[in-house]
């Protein structure tokens, strides 16, 4: 009998070693009112809500989308729009309210469009509907994660600009960082911690016991057309030492500008895009880390495939909600209404 070459034998044991996870299944719920790419998820109270979303006439202007879907009735609500609106910002839930970090703005009037990075952070109120300007983001940059881990909120990578410019721009230097900053909702404060052994942005993370995963993303530049490459990698920081884990089981799809969550001590990913000199394309599938056997698995793919969707995990579903089925600087633009739900199995 041959063997397996040693690259495959290894590749397959990463990936998809450890016991199968059980096979959930895809609902239709309520369309998306207001299609739209460059949306961004989080759950709060038994609800999800989806911000941001970015026009393309004129030219990368923020949307300031805020939507709140309620599972009982399946039904969205339109809320006060975000206090500022942009793109590519940070969210994650903290004691029933949702902090934004980060993302990017248009330049001054009368410049050309590009992508100015902020350091603006505010707490939503989603049951006033309201905002509240926090302490400054310590670093510019747009496009990081931010989880929560106990008390503390963790802003993680991103891009900025190249030196001496103001502004990210496919035609224009900039980079991705590891930057890692942790906010502290009780004091107000920021304090700065190590960064991220693989500098990204576009990504996507979570926290499994204590831990924060992040996954997938774009190192180099922001932009899927400007310069950057996705990555399958996957690193694990632990705030009680401020130190990170490499070297953890590579996903089967490298990819960036996808969403996910974490459900049951799994970190779940979908969507996302790829460029390369013969291919435009958007992803429809959907693989889970399981940090206790440090491996992947594939799961049903999404129906509709897209990137810039938004996604967050309420009660037993992983809702995947709009975004673009066209990858990013094809000149197509086909914003979609889907609003897929992967119904996880009960145990």
């Amino acid at each position: 009998m041959a063997s397996i070459p040693t690259c495959v034998a290894l590749f397959t044991c990463l990936v998809f070693a450890g016991p199968a996870i059980a096979q959930g299944k895809w609902t239709k719920l309520a369309p998306f009112p207001d299609p739209s790419e460059e949306l961004l998820g989080a759950s709060a109270n038994g609800r999800m809500y989806v911000f941001c979303g970015l026009a393309t006439r004129p030219q990368w202007t923020p949307k300031g989308l805020v939507y709140e879907y309620e599972p009982a009735t399946d039904k969205w609500t339109k809320k006060a729009p975000m206090a500022l609106p942009s793109h590519h910002v940070a969210f994650t839930e903290y004691n029933g309210k949702i902090y934004a970090f980060g993302g990017f703005v248009l330049p001054p009037q009368g410049q050309p469009p590009a992508w100015v990075p902020i350091d603006n952070a505010w707490e939503y109120d989603p049951a006033k509907d309201v905002w509240k300007a926090l302490a400054p983001l310590p670093t510019k940059r747009g496009s990081p994660v931010a989880v929560t881990v106990g008390d503390k909120i963790y802003v993680i990578g991103g891009a900025v600009p190249g030196p001496g410019q103001s502004a990210v721009h496919p035609q224009r230097p900039h980079t991705s960082v590891g930057t890692v900053e942790e906010y502290d909702p009780k004091t107000n404060a920021w304090r700065g911690r190590a960064p991220m052994p693989t500098p990204r942005n576009h990504a996507v993370g979570g926290a499994i016991n204590g831990k924060i995963y992040v996954a997938s993303g774009r190192v180099g530049a922001a932009f899927i057309s400007g310069g950057s490459s996705n990555v399958g990698v996957i690193e694990a920081y632990d705030p009680a030492t401020d130190s990170w884990s490499q070297g953890l089981a590579r996903m089967a799809q490298a990819r960036s500008a996808g969403a996910g969550a974490v459900y049951n001590g799994r970190l779940y990913i979908t969507g996302g895009e790829y460029q390369d000199q013969g291919t435009m394309a958007t992803y429809r599938s959907f693989e889970a880390y399981d940090p206790s056997t440090n491996s992947w698995q594939m799961l049903a793919p999404m129906p509709v495939s897209r990137h810039g969707l938004a996604g967050a995990v309420v009660g037993n579903r992983l809702h995947m909600v709009s975004g673009d089925v066209q990858s990013a600087g094809t000149g197509v633009h086909v914003d979609s209404e889907a609003h897929d739900a992967y119904d996880f199995e009960k145990k």
